[in-house]
């Protein structure tokens, strides 16, 4: 399945959560570290698309990393080391134990950072991590409009 278009400043605000069509994938170490055909996605305002993993995609070892953070949509997001054949990954990827009741879905979905993977995938397109160091979004070539995280940007 093909990517349609799509321009981030008309996501919503509160956010979506809606599933994924095509198959993700995770690559680490020339492994393939998380891949689903049941992915979840949130869209949100100005932010490329965050995806989501259910538990059970998830073919690596992870371990709890330090702090955590707060959103006013989904509540509050535990971070995850990722345990690598090859390497480990510090606060790599985060979860939501305890999702807001529209967040529901979520619970203990893993969402992984692009940029500190090999490779991230949505169906056949590598996607780019979302600008920044805060947000998790995946860039595919398919987006328009502006994505927040550049700096100027992340308080929008």
């Amino acid at each position: 399945m093909e990517l349609h278009d799509e321009d981030v400043q008309t996501y919503p605000r509160p956010p979506a959560l809606e599933p994924v069509q095509q198959r993700l994938r995770v690559v680490l170490g020339g492994v393939v570290i998380a891949e689903t055909m049941d992915g979840l996605r949130v869209l949100e305002t100005h932010h490329a698309p965050t995806y989501y993993f259910p538990p059970d995609d998830v073919l690596v070892s992870l371990r709890q990393a330090s702090g955590g953070s707060f959103c006013e949509w989904k509540g509050r997001a535990t971070y995850w080391d990722i345990i690598g054949r090859d390497r480990q990954v510090a606060h790599a990827a985060w979860s939501y134990a305890a999702p807001t009741k529209r967040f529901a879905a979520l619970r203990d979905h893993l969402a992984i950072y692009a940029g500190l993977v090999d490779e991230a995938w949505v169906g056949e397109t590598r996607v780019t991590p979302q600008p920044g160091d805060f947000y998790g979004g995946w860039v595919t070539p398919n987006l328009t409009g502006i994505v927040k995280g550049a700096p100027g940007t992340r308080h929008w």
